[in-house]
């Protein structure tokens, strides 16, 4: 009973103690015109055009789109379907599965633990899940499926895992066939799933498999989130989705983020669609159940895909960014800790390009906004598999986020959405 106290009292303590009251009190994001933002409404009608266009000529059969400014929203619209075989219209306040965004609010959660001091970005993940402990590159592979490995010139930090650079994989949508195989081999659960399994015992398979390349030596874009989030229920003590539920969503008033949605929700799901015979139609199952937000077991809680949310859900995640952490006098992070996570961590690793990468996002450098249409220097962004887009700006004080739910498509709205929404600007 004494233990019991104790595991209870601890837990509680999590439960008020990583998000903390401010002395700043920044709204909520509200509604209002474009002329109080310094947004032109004329010019905020060419997006309008574009997605109508795009939803007429079949581009998309659908999409909801949200821009706010200085903490206001300007722009929120939805065009087209929900669902193109029953007619289902889209809502604004529809709910997407937003997959990798889901990366931004594990790596918000786990700096939330950094800063109460409980570990160090440099620490090897061995140190909180021996599993990992002396990891091995992958050499060489032979016909009948079974390889030989070398050992890792270091072992994988946290930092690796965040920023994609420990040599993990992606299993099914790895861009190498052998480690497709690999992971499938030995179970590794990739993104979503229906079935009854936890996130601790996929990452602890993916822990024996062998990387990519020695840790720090590349980008690989990976599963590291997912490993991220195990380690966040370690650190907190809590599973993963009460975590975000107690410290990140109810604070923030994110009441439509979920790793699995409730059912008085599930009807605003909107369906995956693809196309065929230049029509839309559902994305049937594949390696992944595409009802897992609404069915299965609802066990498994991916760090790294798992979230599915509104446009004003996840734009008023990213206002807390552009405010530094705060939002509506609740701090989840401070301002200095903001400042080094929108900042480039990976050095030169993607060469002499437009971007690096800090803890979380994508960051445009001088050059990305020398080369234009996509934002100042600064600008953070990233999307989802299911051909979802956002990125704010911090420079402008500018949030522009478009969801759709595609697979096996390509559109142009996406570039073209930012585009447009940075030449609205009008003060």
């Amino acid at each position: 009973m004494k233990n019991l106290f104790i595991l209870l009292f601890t837990i509680s303590s999590f439960s008020n103690y990583a998000q903390t009251k401010s002395i700043k009190n920044s709204p909520k994001l509200i509604e209002a015109t474009p002329a109080s933002a310094g947004m032109s409404d004329e010019r905020l009608a060419r997006i309008d055009n574009m997605l109508n266009k795009a939803v007429a000529d079949s581009e998309i059969p659908g999409a909801v789109a949200l821009i706010a400014r200085h903490g206001k929203i300007v722009y929120l619209k939805a065009f087209g379907m929900a669902d193109n075989a029953s007619s289902k219209k889209l809502n604004t306040d529809a709910i997407f599965r937003i997959a990798s965004q889901t990366k931004a609010i594990t790596t918000t959660a786990v700096m939330m633990l950094w800063e109460e001091g409980k570990f160090k970005l440099d620490d090897p993940i061995s140190k909180y899940i021996p599993e990992f402990k002396n990891p091995q590159v992958l050499d060489s592979v032979y016909p009948d499926g079974k390889y030989t490995t070398k050992a890792a010139k270091r072992e994988i930090t946290i930092r690796d895992l965040i920023t994609h650079t420990s040599g993990i994989g992606y299993g099914q949508i790895d861009s190498n066939a052998r480690f497709k195989k690999i992971y499938k081999d030995a179970g590794v659960t990739d993104l979503f799933t229906t079935d009854k399994i936890t996130i601790g015992e996929s990452v602890k398979k993916l822990a024996k498999l062998p990387l990519h390349h020695n840790p720090g030596e590349k980008f690989t874009y990976s599963e590291g989130l997912d490993v991220i989030g195990y380690f966040i229920e370690l650190m907190s003590g809590m599973p993963m989705d009460e975590y975000y539920r107690t410290h990140i969503f109810e604070p923030l008033g994110m009441n439509d983020t979920y790793f699995y949605l409730p059912q008085s929700k599930a009807n605003r799901l909107v369906t995956i669609q693809t196309k065929e015979n230049d029509k839309w139609i559902s994305f049937p199952n594949t390696f992944y159940d595409v009802n897992y937000p609404i069915k299965g077991a609802k066990s498994f809680f991916s760090g790294g895909a798992g979230l599915s949310s509104t446009v004003k859900d996840y734009a008023t995640f990213l206002q807390m960014f552009l405010n530094k952490g705060e939002l509506n006098g609740v701090r989840l992070l401070s301002r200095t800790t903001i400042q080094f996570m929108l900042s480039n961590q990976i050095g030169e690793i993607w060469g002499k390009t437009d971007a690096g990468h800090g803890l979380g996002f994508r960051i445009l450098n001088q050059m990305g906004e020398d080369l234009g249409g996509q934002g100042s220097t600064g600008t953070f962004n990233w999307g989802g598999y299911f051909n979802t887009q956002y990125f704010a700006d911090p420079k402008e004080d500018l949030i522009g986020i478009i969801l759709k739910q595609t697979q096996k498509t390509s559109d142009n709205t996406g570039w073209k959405f930012q585009l447009l929404a940075e030449q609205a600007i009008d003060d």
